[in-house]
């Protein structure tokens, strides 16, 4: 796709950090948008702010891990723009440390939102794009712990992970299939955003009975370590550049950060060595 202007653009987990980073770029593109997020008031809040850009748009509240509310939100957004061009699935979480001292919570949860979050989306809206028969694109964040050896929160790692294989598989499908509907899956480094923060999202019922803390020397220095780089992570508006020159040039594997090349070729050299790390 390399027109953008008066497309319909949807974008989960749009109401701050890199979702909210993509939608105001979509608007500067001259796109329809809408905004789909957990946390009313801060959707609406990131309303206010592009709407007093001049930018078309809708907001929807939306709990990805909930399948009726991403077909609700398909609903509303053809009620209302009468079709989509491009769809972000952007909404993730993380939480949990080792596989096994994570929390059940923890797991399903992360899974639940960066996992099922994806898969529903693609479910609902792939079939609504390829009935249209134009250029349309999808753009599954996962993330660089999704190909890395190993990373601090496995529920993270783990669904980041499925979700790359989940986009690769899509890709070929399509490609197969001579459809007018691409998929890049972005692979973003640190970014600077309230990742971290996503706690304050989480259902009452999914919620660790005690708060969860490091439990290990090694935890507590990924986690502060962890705080450090997202401090100082990419900027926002430069990821959302990677994720446009993505769509403009059909990139299937958007990597924002390419420090990291080195490790995941040894991730990939010792796995056809049948090397351990």
């Amino acid at each position: 796709m390399k027109e953008f202007k008066d497309k319909v653009a949807v974008i989960t987990g749009a109401a701050n950090g890199i979702g909210f980073g993509i939608a105001e770029r979509c608007a500067q593109e001259g796109m329809k948008v809408v905004l789909a997020g957990i946390n009313e008031e801060n959707l609406k809040t990131a309303e206010e702010k592009l709407r007093a850009t001049g930018a078309d748009l809708l907001s929807v509240r939306t709990d990805v891990s909930k399948k009726e509310d991403v077909e609700a939100l398909a609903q509303k957004t053809l009620e209302a723009f009468g079709a989509v061009h491009m769809l972000v699935n952007n909404a993730g979480v993380g939480a949990g440390t080792s596989v096994w001292e994570s929390s059940w919570e923890d797991w399903e949860w992360v899974i639940d939102v960066n996992l099922w979050g994806v898969l529903y989306g693609v479910k609902v809206f792939t079939p609504i794009m390829l009935a249209q028969d134009t250029e349309a694109h999808i753009v599954n964040i996962a993330s660089i712990s999704g190909l890395l050896q190993s990373y601090p929160s496995s529920p993270y790692q783990v669904t980041k992970s499925a979700v790359f294989t989940l986009t690769e598989n899509m890709h070929h499908t399509l490609t197969q299939r001579n459809a007018k509907v691409k998929v890049s899956v972005v692979c973003p480094g640190w970014v600077k955003t309230d990742i971290l923060k996503s706690d304050r999202n989480r259902p009452a019922e999914l919620k660790n009975q005690k708060q969860a803390l490091p439990r290990n020397p090694e935890d507590i220095a990924a986690l502060r370590k962890m705080q450090e780089s997202v401090e100082a992570g990419m900027p926002i508006e430069e990821l959302a550049d990677h994720v446009f020159r993505g769509i403009r040039d059909e990139q299937l594997y958007v990597i924002t950060h390419p420090e990291y090349f080195s490790r995941i070729q040894r991730r990939f050299d010792n796995i056809v060595q049948q090397k351990n790390p």
